[in-house]
């Protein structure tokens, strides 16, 4: 129920039951200028997300929530006709029990109360890689959660977009820990939608692929999952390759758009506009879910893309085009403001709004503080060299040609 305050204010409060207490107030600026009409879009956030650590040297940093939380409210973009949930009940072992194994739930909940170190290496559980630390499946569980009321939003209450920023956990498999992913919050949250009888596109624009969702659904063709990623010949997970397209009925319902290091934003728009676009437009699903990772960009530490804003905007703006029910999480992205930058650049076109180039005031004091030299939202358009950039092309172009083969028939039909 949405209850107005007072007459003289522009404040509202959503309010629930005990168990979904969601507070904030949602208030159109005199200063921004609106493009069309408003959606009704919710972000989910909570303070408890900055409470856990997976080691002083471990590439994933928690603190890129509270950057990118920052600078979503020095835009002013808690002030948008969005809703801010900082407040969600607990996800259930019996939701998580619908994509993970029960022994595998049993260790984690096992190793994250243990004062001492743990490891089991059959779950992935307790390497460089994967960490355990004490509250390691309440953190799980925390960042699942918030998708899951992300997608309930969504499906259930009328929201048009809702934007989890601690979600994207898309390597995790059924009874295995990978890529610093634990519980798989997609999966998870996709088979809520889907149990309520919709069917539902998943677009992964991660830098890596997408192998824990693709497990999930690979049989199935109530969901299409298309993943663009850096190519897994020789980056993690190896996995994600053309000829991966699905089993049984789920035949055609997987696609994958692997990317040569190096590939640009042209690329990169090129890729989606061949293949995720008019297969998503053709799947046409109840809903859209997408992993909005920001590690394909050209600074990350950890891939070789060259992607910027510029491409990543574009991607956004053409998903919101479409006008279908969007749940949306984070993902990967191990340069702090880059994350920020994109993510706060997603909450704005999914409000509609235009914000301004230059990072504002108080943020750039806060980050300084912390030798970040950023001052810009927005990156200019890149191109790869150009000896890098033919051989891009080369293989987007026969990654298009392979999808169109395969996937396309079964999607779009035999004219395709």
């Amino acid at each position: 129920m949405i209850k107005k305050e007072a007459p003289s204010t522009r404040k509202y409060l959503l309010t629930g039951s005990a168990d979904h207490c969601k507070v904030y107030l949602t208030i159109n600026p005199d200063n921004w200028q609106w493009n069309g009409l408003h959606a009704k879009t919710a972000l989910i956030y909570s303070d408890d997300f900055n409470r856990f650590s997976y080691g002083e040297d471990h590439p994933f940093k928690v603190q890129r929530y509270i950057l990118a939380s920052e600078l979503i409210r020095s835009y002013g973009l808690l002030k948008t006709p969005g809703t801010l949930i900082s407040s969600y009940r607990t996800i259930s072992e019996d939701e998580l029990l619908s994509f993970h194994r029960s022994d595998y739930l049993a260790c984690l909940r096992e190793f994250s109360e243990s004062a001492s170190p743990r490891a089991d290496f059959r779950f992935g559980l307790g390497d460089v890689e994967n960490p355990v630390f004490n509250g390691l499946y309440d953190w799980a569980r925390l960042g699942t959660g918030g998708t899951v009321e992300a997608a309930r939003l969504v499906a259930e209450e009328g929201y048009d977009i809702a934007f989890s920023l601690a979600g994207g956990w898309h390597h995790a498999h059924r009874a295995r820990a990978s890529g610093f992913s634990y519980l798989n919050d997609a999966a998870i949250a996709i088979n809520y939608v889907v149990s309520l009888g919709k069917r539902v596109a998943y677009l992964d624009i991660d830098a890596h692929h997408g192998d824990g969702v693709q497990e999930a659904f690979y049989d199935t063709d109530r969901v299409l999952t298309i993943s663009l990623h850096e190519s897994g010949i020789c980056f993690f997970p190896g996995t994600g390759f053309e000829g991966e397209t699905g089993l049984g009925r789920g035949k055609g319902f997987t696609v994958n758009l692997p990317l040569l290091p190096h590939t640009d934003d042209a690329l990169y728009m090129k890729a989606f506009d061949e293949v995720a676009y008019p297969l998503i437009a053709a799947f046409d699903p109840d809903v859209i879910f997408t992993q909005l990772g920001a590690d394909t960009f050209r600074t990350d530490p950890l891939t070789h893309l060259e992607i910027t804003t510029h491409s990543y905007s574009y991607i956004i703006k053409k998903l919101k085009a479409l006008k279908i029910p969007w749940v949306a999480v984070g993902g990967g992205g191990y340069d702090n403001l880059n994350v920020a930058r994109a993510w706060t650049i997603a909450w704005g076109v999914m409000n509609g709004l235009e914000l301004p180039p230059r990072l504002p005031a108080d943020f750039v004091e806060l980050i300084s503080r912390f030798g970040f030299p950023n001052r810009v939202l927005y990156d200019a358009m890149h191109w790869a060299e150009e000896d890098d950039r033919n051989a891009a092309l080369d293989a987007v172009e026969k990654s298009i040609a392979a999808i169109r083969k395969s996937v396309f028939p079964v999607i779009i039909g035999k004219h395709a």
